[in-house]
């Protein structure tokens, strides 16, 4: 295993990650640190960076470096994107930084930056068409993909911090400010003839801290349950009113909106301007958040370097190995369960009638259903459900891990909490209940028929006989403990199935 710190300096702020990187091209972040330089702030007026942002650059850069010396990272990986790359002394800048600070800034070019951006969505979403609005504080990155592949991208030099610094005048009300902002940016999105020609069915996906953001404070406003804004959908409708509710504040009033981070709130405005006109132009009713952006491109591109050609072709499946290894899950009976719960999954298809998209959401909950054994054997089912609803999970929705949760945490008994399934209610739809209590069966009969943890039953056979289901194990060796675990379940497959279990 190796540890690399990677650092992200942008516009308005500096970003390190810690990550450890894992033998067969997988990786987990271990640290994070992020602190608010503004280093493009003021560069409109001469194209310079100003003495007093770099000196805060410097600081801050040194702190990084201390951490990732204390944290054992055997090398550094840092970029510098717009406010660098448009700055006159952008020579003597990164001097500077390499000199005092030891670190060796790349600027990255604006396709540099979009690839890397795209690279990092692609890997982590399961979105087969999409274009990526990733608002920076200096620039706006816009990549169109079908298909995992790059169409076009372009790159508006206007973000957060740069489009806050045009129309900073106080002459103006917070609201006729807004309005400027929104007509200008309108102006430069009209200039890519492309964003004209996108497909109905693209979905937009949102980058970036302002994004980020707005997740919060929708969280705060809606009571949303879950804390993980990777794949957080919001609809337009949604969106509009918090815009417009931020935009007519001054600054102190925008400071005491729960979920909105003080050094941001002058800034938000400017980034909300900008997705309100975006959504307008392209007709979206909604757009999805992604957690991962250039940095994690970064990250999959030193983990798995066949990446900087071809995507990850299977999304999930990359990010649950990457957490059995994590968690240091036995990967011998993690295989053996999922291969169980497949089987019965398809072989008990016209007593459940589920959808595939369900066989998804048991996948997820037979990787990681003793995962919470990290924690505690006794009750591991409920450290479980605890630990998928908050792990880094790609290609899933909300409700799908929220789904594999209480699943996961079916596996050794019918445990649904009353309290916690009623905090995800928004989430979740009126037959879940039901839905959880089939898959939570189902799984828990695959890992009673891998008790030993040894692998003697290799597969299932399922006949439905009248009232019964006769479930033959094909086995190699003695078996007799593994059927044994798997007829205590014989009560809750009759409550789920209607139906009697005999297991030969």
């Amino acid at each position: 295993m190796e540890k690399i710190g990677i650092i992200d300096l942008g516009s308005n702020s500096a970003r390190l990650v810690i990550v450890n990187l894992f033998e067969q091209g997988y990786f987990m972040v271990v640290d994070e640190l992020k602190e608010s330089v503004r280093l493009g702030h003021d560069m409109e007026r001469d194209g310079f960076l100003k003495p007093q942002r770099v000196a805060e650059t410097i600081k801050t850069l040194r702190m990084f470096k201390r951490l990732c010396d204390a944290s054992g990272a055997t090398r550094i990986i840092a970029v510098a994107t717009e406010a660098v790359r448009r700055a006159k002394n952008q020579r003597s800048f990164l001097d500077e930084i390499q000199t005092s600070c030891g670190i060796k800034l790349r600027v990255l070019t604006a396709e540099e930056e979009c690839t890397l951006v795209y690279r990092g969505v692609i890997n982590t979403m399961d979105i087969p068409k999409g274009i990526i609005l990733e608002i920076g504080g200096g620039c706006t990155k816009i990549v169109y993909y079908n298909r995992r592949n790059m169409l076009n991208f372009a790159t508006i030099p206007l973000g957060a911090v740069t489009l806050t610094d045009l129309f900073s005048d106080p002459a103006l009300k917070p609201e006729e400010q807004a309005a400027k902002m929104e007509e200008y940016v309108a102006e430069q999105l009209n200039a890519i003839e492309w964003l004209n020609e996108i497909d109905p069915d693209t979905q937009l996906i949102g980058v970036g801290g302002s994004f980020r953001n707005l997740f919060k404070i929708t969280k705060m406003v809606h009571k949303y349950p879950l804390d993980t804004v990777h794949n957080f959908n919001l609809a337009a409708e949604d969106f509009y009113p918090v815009y417009d509710m931020i935009k007519v504040l001054d600054l102190d009033k925008k400071k005491k909106i729960k979920g909105l981070s003080a050094e941001r709130a002058d800034i938000l405005p400017a980034a909300l301007a900008i997705i309100k006109v975006f959504i307008n132009k392209c007709n979206f009713d909604n757009f999805t958040i992604s957690g991962s952006g250039l940095r994690e491109g970064i990250m999959f591109n030193q983990a798995l370097p066949s990446t900087i050609d071809k995507p990850v072709s299977d999304v999930m499946n990359y990010s649950l190995t990457t957490l059995v290894k994590y968690y240091d899950c036995d990967e011998k009976h993690v295989e053996h369960v999922v291969n169980l719960s497949v089987q019965l999954f398809k072989q008990l298809r016209v007593l459940h009638k589920f959808p595939r998209q369900y066989l998804k959401v048991l996948k997820i909950a037979a990787t990681l259903h003793d995962c919470g054994m990290r924690i505690k054997y006794y009750n591991h089912q409920r450290h479980s459900c605890y630990m998928i609803l908050n792990s880094t999970l790609y290609g899933v929705t909300h409700r799908e891990i929220v789904l594999a949760a209480f699943t996961a945490c079916c596996h050794k008994k019918e445990d649904i909490n009353a309290y916690e399934w009623n905090r995800f209610r928004d989430v979740l739809q009126e037959d879940d209940v039901e839905i959880v209590k089939r898959l939570g069966v189902m799984l828990r009969i695959a890992e009673s028929l891998d008790r030993s943890m040894a692998g003697v039953v290799k597969g299932i056979n399922c006949d439905i006989l009248g009232d019964s289901v006769i479930m033959k194990t094909e086995v190699e060796g003695d078996a007799s403990l593994e059927i044994r675990d798997a007829l205590a379940a014989a009560s809750e497959f009759k409550k789920s199935f209607r139906k009697n279990l005999e297991i030969l």
